[in-house]
C-alpha cells in the first residue's frame, strides 16, 4: 500500500464511521473536497461504490460494509500504535534498556527508577540483572552500570555513587573456633566462602590493600558459590569468612551477626559508573536517565 492508498483508505473509513463528509474532513483536518476527492479515487480504483450519497446523508453500501469489517480493526491497531509511540512537544517517548549487577540496585535503580518513570512515563525501562561483565553494544543495551575498573575505555563513564569498601567478614563463633586473621597471607588457613566469577568461571582472588601495597589472596574453602548474598548469610552461620560489599552487610554488622577482619586490608573501589558508547548521547531516553540517576544515585549511595 503506498501513502496515496492509505490516505484513501483513512478517509473512507472515517466518512463510514461518522456518516458524513464534513465531520469526517474536520477530524482529519483536510477540506471536504479533499475527502471526497480520496474516496472518489478509491472506488475508482476498486470499480465498486463504497459510499450512498445523497443532499442529505451518507451510507455505506454492501461492498463498503465489508471492506470497513475487513481493514477497520488493522486501522484502529495502526492509529493506536501511532498514538502511543507519537510524543506531544517536550514529551519523549521510547525504551531504555540497561544491564545492571544486582550490587547496584540498591543504589542505582531502586532510588532512580520511580522517579524517572513518574517523569517520563512514555519511556520504557527495561533492567536486566546480571553480575557477568556485560558486551553492552553486541547485546543491545544502551547503558551498563558497573565499577571503573571493569568499563572498557572507549566508554562514556558518569559517576553515580562515591567510592565504596569490600570487606572480610566473620561471624563470632567461627572467630572463636578458628582465630582472627591478622595478615592478607592468614586467609589461606581459613575456611573462606568463595565465589565464582559468572564471566569467566574462575575463582575470585580476594583483592586487599594497604598503603600502595596490594594483594590478590587465591583462597579456599569447602563452599563455592556466584551470589554474595548466600555468602553472607552463610558467615552468618559461621561457616566461614566472607569477602562482602561493605554497604550490604551494614547491619549484621551493627548487630554483631558479623565481625570485619582485617579492615586496615579493606579495598576500596571507585563506585558505581553508567556507561555507554559515545554515539549513544544522541538518546533522548537515555540523557533523560542520566540527568536523574547523577541527581539521586549519589545522594542515595552517601
Amino acid at each position: 500500500m503506498n501513502a496515496a492508498q492509505f490516505s484513501q483508505l483513512q478517509a473512507f473509513l472515517a466518512v463510514a464511521r461518522l456518516r458524513s463528509f464534513s465531520r469526517a474532513a474536520r477530524e482529519l483536518g483536510v477540506t471536504r473536497s479533499a475527502v471526497s476527492h480520496s474516496v472518489q479515487q478509491l472506488e475508482e480504483q476498486l470499480r465498486v461504490p463504497l459510499l450512498t450519497r445523497t443532499t442529505r446523508s451518507v451510507s455505506v453500501t454492501d461492498a463498503g460494509r465489508r471492506l470497513v469489517e475487513s481493514v477497520g480493526p488493522a486501522f484502529g491497531q495502526i492509529f493506536g500504535a501511532l498514538g502511543e509511540v507519537s510524543a506531544k512537544p517536550g514529551e519523549v517517548v521510547g525504551r531504555l534498556r540497561l544491564s545492571v549487577p544486582r550490587l547496584a540496585l540498591p543504589f542505582v535503580i531502586d532510588p532512580v527508577l520511580p522517579t524517572f518513570r513518574a517523569r517520563h512515563p512514555r519511556i520504557e525501562v527495561d533492567v536486566a540483572v546480571s553480575d557477568r561483565l556485560v558486551d553492552i553494544v553486541a547485546e543491545g543495551f544502551d547503558a551498563g552500570v558497573r565499577s571503573s575498573d571493569v568499563i572498557e575505555r572507549d566508554m562514556v563513564q558518569v559517576r553515580l555513587t562515591d567510592s565504596f569498601r569490600f570487606v572480610v567478614v566473620g561471624a563470632p563463633d567461627y572467630l572463636a573456633r578458628r582465630g582472627t586473621p591478622q595478615r592478607p597471607e592468614d586467609l589461606l588457613r581459613h575456611e573462606c566462602l568463595t565465589f565464582r566469577s559468572q564471566t569467566t568461571g574462575a575463582l575470585y582472588a580476594w583483592e586487599l590493600e594497604r598503603g600502595r601495597r596490594t594483594w590478590r589472596v587465591p583462597v579456599r574453602g569447602g563452599v563455592v558459590t556466584d551470589d554474595g548474598v548466600l555468602a553472607v548469610s552463610l558467615a552468618e552461620k559461621g561457616m566461614g569468612l566472607a569477602y562482602a560489599f561493605e554497604p550490604m552487610v551494614l547491619e549484621p554488622l551493627s548487630t554483631g551477626r558479623l565481625q570485619r577482619v582485617l579492615e586496615p586490608y579493606a579495598a576500596t573501589i571507585a563506585g558505581f559508573f553508567l556507561y555507554f558508547p559515545s554515539r549513544a548521547q544522541r538518546s533522548g531516553p537515555l540523557r533523560l536517565f542520566v540527568d536523574t540517576a547523577k541527581k539521586l544515585a549519589v545522594r542515595a549511595a552517601k
